[in-house]
């Protein structure tokens, strides 16, 4: 009985030769992506979180007890061999002799080894190693998102810090919008009402700057239990939020299967299962064994190891299944069972792969439009608020045309941080969909 063989190639759709965003098919360039944004700051960081991360040191672990899980496995392959040794003494009372003392020291040895002919146990241990192999896998895969997860988490706190800069400006421009307005009021030249419209604007920034205070608060706390640090909300560094990288070439579809550590984890999973239904199919077969037991026996502690009182006796034996009340069939059909349970989870895992990084390649340009459309409108809002106050100064413009102009220019501006933030963001979510070391 045969178990069929799997092939990375088989994800249950036909793999095309380009990927479908249009992106050029050259030689893959995401090797050492971190490098690409060019921040020491951040690097250190992604280092820092990969060495002392709780998390990736209890995967690392994993690793470790599944190595140790394949040497136990696949430990029936070697004669077994026991010795132990003891001693047994006896005093009698004869009268009129008065008391005797006698004893014996005992040295026996057991020897059992399963010819392993039909190769049960080394699948059965070949499964533990790809299991090991597929554990090896997600440490990789726990190291890759830990990596893109602290990365995302600094640009998202240089974002924030980035808005509490920009509303503490806009509050600051408001408040003196404020005193402009009370100098008109107290010259009669402007109603009540716009000195209420003006300082409600006034408290409404200095309320966005609180929550903007606060997210950064929380941003850098995240950021610190990353690192396995205490988090107490403070670093020693300032984030910032560089430009965003080159477009980058990403390689053919068919170099996924090979560089994804999901996909690896999820096919020596398979192969496992495999390995596990070939030892099963075998259990049905004759087993051979050697089995070996002897020892001394004397009274003399020096001739506990004399050849000549060894007595010993070996036997070799076949034990071939009869009846196991539906045991062994069932064991196999539940190994088949999960080997189709793993072939079907490695074709999704692999049609997801490809559909996170079709994804991520179309909304690269969808996020680089953006950003230079938020970039263009922050210029173009900075200029038309320099006008209204202008307009405003001579009357030409009412105090909601005005007020309406600031608040503009500052959701432009935050906006023109959150698409910046987001470009970064896709370029680090396409990195990991491809795959790409830091």
């Amino acid at each position: 009985m045969a178990t069929p063989e799997h092939h990375a190639e088989d994800v249950g759709a036909k793999i095309p030769e380009h990927w479908s965003a249009g992106v050029q098919p050259n030689a893959a360039s995401f090797a050492h992506w971190l490098d690409t944004f060019h921040d020491p700051a951040l690097t250190a960081l992604v280092r820092a979180a990969l060495a002392d991360n709780y998390d990736i040191k209890a995967k690392a672990a994993r690793v470790e007890k599944a190595r140790r899980q394949a040497i136990i496995d696949g430990a029936g392959r070697l004669p077994q061999l026991s010795f132990g040794t003891s001693y047994q003494g006896e005093q009698t009372h004869d009268v009129g002799y008065g008391s005797v003392s006698y004893g014996n020291f005992y040295t026996m040895f057991y020897l059992s080894w399963e010819l392993d002919v039909w190769g049960r146990i080394q699948a059965y241990q070949q499964a533990a190693e790809q299991e090991a192999i597929a554990t090896q896998s997600d440490l990789r895969l726990g190291q890759l998102s830990l990596a893109a997860l602290t990365a995302r988490t600094y640009f998202e706190l240089a974002e924030a810090r980035l808005q509490v800069e920009v509303i503490e400006q806009a509050a600051k421009d408001r408040s003196i919008i404020a005193e402009l307005v009370r100098g008109r009021f107290m010259r009669g030249l402007s109603q009540a009402l716009e000195v209420r419209m003006v300082l409600t604007d006034v408290a409404n920034a200095k309320a966005q700057l609180a929550q903007a205070q606060n997210q950064t608060q929380l941003l850098t706390r995240s950021l610190e239990a990353q690192l396995g640090r205490y988090p107490s909300g403070t670093l020693s560094k300032k984030p910032l939020l560089p430009e965003p990288p080159a477009e980058l070439s990403a390689g053919l579809p068919s170099e996924l299967l090979a560089r994804r550590p999901d996909i690896s984890a999820a096919f020596e999973r398979l192969r496992a299962a495999d390995s596990r239904l070939e030892s099963a199919q075998k259990a049905l077969l004759p087993r051979f064994s050697l089995t070996a037991d002897g020892g001394t026996i004397t009274p003399s502690l020096h001739q506990i190891v004399d050849p000549r009182q060894l007595a010993w006796n070996l036997m070799m034996g076949m034990a071939q299944p009869i009846f196991t009340g539906g045991r062994l069939m069932g064991e196999i059909d539940k190994n088949s069972a999960l080997v189709d349970e793993a072939l079907n989870t490695y074709k999704n895992t692999a049609i997801q792969t490809f559909k996170e990084v079709e994804q991520t390649l179309a909304a690269e340009q969808h996020w680089r439009d953006q950003e230079l459309a938020y970039r263009e409108a922050v210029e173009q809002t900075n200029a038309s608020r320099s006008l209204a106050l202008y307009s405003y100064q001579r009357g030409n413009i009412d105090m909601l045309t005005l007020l309406d102009r600031y608040r503009s220019t500052l959701t432009t501006q935050l906006s023109h941080l959150a698409a910046k933030r987001q470009l970064l963001n896709n370029r680090i979510n396409l990195y990991l969909a491809l795959g790409g070391e830091v």
